[in-house]
Formats: C-alpha cells, structure tokens, sequence
C-alpha cells in the first residue's frame, strides 16, 4: 500500500518558508522537495484555507506563512491536509453475522481509537517550529561527531 508523504513533505516546506524571505513560488518549493508545482499547490491550498499559509498570485508572489510555526501546531496541518487515515487496519464487515468475527471487530475499532485518540494528542503537543530545534541538535550532532573524528584522526 502506498504511504500519503504529504504530512512529512508539508512540514518540510513550512521549514523552508520559514527561512525563505519574501513569497516563495510553487516551483520552488517543489524543487526542494522533489515533486511538482501542481502537487505544491493543490497541497498547499489546504494550509492556505486554514490561515496558515498565503498566497500570492503574479509577478513576484508565491507562498509565505500566514503565522508563526510557534504557533502552529503539527494538529493545525494534519487537519488543513484534510485528516488523511491514519491506519491501513480496518474490520472486515460493518455487521457480521458470526459472533467471533463481531468481538473481533469491537476489539480493533476499541484500539484503534485509542490509538488516534493518542496520536491526535501527540499532533496538539508540538509545534511545527519545534523541528527547528531538532535540526539544530541534529546539526550540534553531527558537528560534534565530527571534531570527534578530527580528534582520532589527529591522534588528540
């Protein structure tokens, strides 16, 4: 079954809209994350419906954030990208006839809520502008990896 990317790709995008000074346009922004400016677009319309994003048509438009990614949370995309499924897992009949399959079923739709509910509250605990600092300890990672290669290189 193929994976919906747009949630990771979107996030991925405000990063660079965040950086970027001015509208930037759909070609761009597809550039950096390798797709096309029609699939930028119909994406990005949802976040513009919501108030997170603008847009800006001709000469020198483009898409630019509507907010902060202080304030918008990994919920507000999630559901400007319209809630896509999150689970592949489902019952297999709405209303079975066998007593076995019926609890089965009870048993996974219990979960999986549980499992949403979770998910869901996990979505309004962060920020998107908290991937910013998970960048720069990845960054502080790598850089420390690296002086620490240099230092056995060097015999330190």
């Amino acid at each position: 079954m193929r994976q919906d990317s747009r949630f990771s790709r979107v996030l991925h995008a405000l990063l660079h809209l965040e950086n970027m000074e001015g509208p930037v346009t759909s070609d761009d922004i597809a550039h950096r994350l390798g797709t096309n400016p029609a699939v930028v677009r119909r994406t990005l319309a949802g976040l513009r419906d919501a108030g997170i994003l603008i847009s800006v048509k001709g000469h020198g438009g483009g898409w630019s954030l509507a907010k902060s990614l202080a304030d918008t949370t990994f919920y507000d995309v999630y559901d400007a990208l319209g809630s896509p499924p999150l689970f592949a897992i489902g019952n297999d009949e709405n209303d079975p006839s066998c007593n076995f399959e019926g609890v089965a079923n009870a048993a996974v739709t219990e979960v999986l809520a549980l499992a949403h509910a979770e998910f869901i509250r996990a979505l309004h605990a962060r920020t998107v502008a908290s991937l910013v600092h998970d960048r720069h300890a990845i960054d502080d990672t790598h850089r420390d990896t690296a002086d620490n290669l240099i230092k056995l290189n060097s015999g330190s």
